[in-house]
């Protein structure tokens, strides 16, 4: 494990120290709006709004094309919302709930070549919402069929969404001469 956090710099950690606490500070503000939308239609919120949080994993390994850069933010979001429990009362598995789509990014992203491209963010968002959604479904709520299709469902459009978004962040980071991303490329 020592080793794996060695290949991470000091500016590499502090980068996924902020895109985690930004991915957690955007949370309490963006959950009652979805929870508008989706109560009266019977959704679960996290599968509608999972596409907003699951695009700062696309950011983070735009920005720190390292192996492990989604996977350490997950962990870190997931160890703070277990400390806190500001955003869920999952508990430990808090940790697996956070840190599976991290996971998810990480494998997806091996796919693509150009981390930062549209195709890849909105993958590695879509696939990160499905793996959140689908472990709060079977694990937290135990979801019928027919409400777990439809969080599914509302998960990849979710993702689809987070991934552009993530995309259109990573545009004008690279337009704004951003160091990190124009030095990649």
């Amino acid at each position: 494990m020592k080793r794996w956090l060695d290949s991470f710099t000091t500016q590499d950690l502090v980068i996924i120290a902020i895109i985690s606490a930004l991915g957690l500070a955007v949370k309490p503000v963006i959950t009652p709006i979805v929870h508008l939308v989706s109560a009266p239609l019977l959704i679960p919120g996290g599968s509608l709004a999972g596409g907003f949080y699951m695009l700062w994993l696309g950011l983070v390994i735009a920005l720190v094309p390292k192996r492990g850069s989604a996977v350490l933010t997950a962990f870190v979001q997931g160890t703070v919302i277990m400390i806190l429990g500001h955003f869920g009362h999952h508990g430990v598995m808090s940790i697996l709930i956070y840190t599976a789509p991290g996971v998810s990014a990480e494998l997806i992203a091996l796919f693509f070549k150009d981390k930062k491209s549209l195709v890849c963010q909105i993958s590695i968002c879509a696939g990160a919402n499905l793996t959140g959604t689908v472990l709060v479904a079977l694990l937290i709520m135990r979801l019928p069929t027919i409400p777990l299709a439809i969080s599914i469902i509302t998960s990849l459009i979710s993702g689809f969404g987070g991934g552009i978004l993530a995309f259109t962040l990573i545009k004008r980071l690279v337009h704004h001469r951003f160091d990190l991303l124009t030095s990649q490329q």
